[in-house]
């Protein structure tokens, strides 16, 4: 894929040097186009050494090329990293005073913005409208990390790490350029909850929390404002989303009831324990001498996903609802999935078999999409980030 990495004049640019290289060794044509400012932090010996291409930051560099017009015409994708205050103010006025500049008015492929800044800066109204207008415009602009700035400062405003820069970015390009979940707002649910039995043990399930995070990172993608409620999750939340860590099934339901006021979709996506134990002892259980077994009580847990269907807690709320199912000897995987759709109300039921080794934890998924009544209305298989843009794909239509 034919790539420009944009470098703007901030500390965190060396960062930048690390998200080229992620790039170059995936088999990627890079080209980096800095600000002259950004030379001052990192020198075009180190650009022009890691891409293999020379550097410019002015248009009036390699004029017979037309530099200014054909590096964007030519790119795949556009990253610009870090995006400093100055820079988003630029692009959101569609200012062309430096190579970078031009080279975004022209770009007609996926550009993505990783800001860093001091925290003032980012919560200054004046970047907040700049990167709600570049989002408007189809911009997929990343919400930055939170953490140690320079000097003793802390707080947003931290360039996220390369290998979340990367993912992001390449997720934008899986969208095909789609943004139609751009001013939605979305909660989605994912991972596994626990719920305790002892200070060291707990009762829970094999569930990653890989199909959410898709899920999370393909709404971005889209545009979308994303909160994921992530229940012991083993994997990294993808850049650019909200993040709010639960443990049990009573903190994810609180959790996701206080997101979903202000969401236009709910998707429960984690595996939830139908089940806690009823009593959660201050101390560790110990093996009784006499060989034998203290009994566990179980209480059932809240039907999440029935509640928040039944709520709709914004009108017009579109929910959806994962299955995780296995055969038996009363029916298929398929058939308790219809009687579960018909049982929650979700307007999109997903339903996917589980097991020692298929949908929790793998790679790859197959969901076949239900209705409120049961009806089959999709299906989707391959990889997980796949599957989620399959899943989009209906609630859009749905949306509409």
């Amino acid at each position: 894929m034919r790539i420009v990495l944009g470098v703007a004049g901030g500390i965190a640019a060396y960062k930048a040097a690390l998200v080229l290289r992620l790039l170059t060794e995936s088999g990627h044509d890079v080209r980096v186009v800095p600000t002259r400012a950004a030379l001052e932090f990192v020198g075009r010996a180190t650009w022009e050494a890691l891409s293999g291409h020379p550097v410019s930051t002015e248009v009036f560099e390699d004029v017979a090329d037309v530099p200014h017009v054909r590096l964007g015409r030519e790119a795949e994708l556009v990253i610009v990293a870090p995006a400093t205050a100055d820079l988003l103010a630029r692009a959101t006025h569609g200012r062309a005073d430096d190579l970078l500049t031009a080279t975004l008015l022209t770009a007609t492929c996926p550009v993505v913005m990783a800001p860093a800044m001091h925290t003032e800066m980012w919560q200054h109204a004046a970047t907040r409208a700049n990167v709600a207008t570049l989002r408007e415009r189809g911009v997929h602009v990343i919400e930055p990390d939170s953490g140690r700035l320079t000097g003793q400062d802390t707080g947003p405003g931290r360039l996220p790490e390369p290998e979340a820069i990367v993912a992001a970015a390449l997720a934008a390009v899986d969208a095909g350029g789609a943004c139609d979940l751009t001013g939605r707002r979305v909660v989605i649910s994912a991972g596994g909850t626990r719920e305790p039995l002892d200070p060291v043990r707990f009762l829970g399930n094999r569930s990653s929390g890989k199909q959410g995070v898709a899920l999370a990172r393909t709404a971005w993608a889209r545009g979308a404002e994303v909160t994921l409620v992530g229940a012991n999750l083993t994997v990294p939340a993808p850049a650019g989303v909200r993040v709010v860590e639960v443990g049990s099934a009573l903190e994810l339901r609180d959790a996701m009831r206080a997101s979903a006021v202000e969401a236009d979709v709910v998707v429960m996506a984690a595996a939830v324990a139908d089940f806690r134990p009823a009593a959660h002892t201050a101390h560790k259980i110990k093996k009784q001498p006499d060989g034998t077994v203290p009994p566990l009580e179980l209480v059932q847990n809240p039907d999440i996903l029935a509640e928040l269907t039944a709520d709709r807690l914004r009108p017009g709320q579109v929910v959806v609802g994962f299955a995780a199912e296995t055969g038996d000897d009363s029916g298929d995987v398929l058939h308790h999935g219809r009687a579960k759709a018909q049982r929650k109300g979700a307007d999109l039921l997903a339903v996917n078999a589980v097991g020692e080794g298929v949908g929790f934890g793998t790679a790859e998924n197959t969901v076949t999409l239900l209705d409120a009544t049961g009806a089959e209305v999709g299906a989707a298989s391959g990889s997980k980030d796949a599957v989620a843009h399959a899943i989009w794909d209906a609630v859009v239509d749905r949306l509409a």
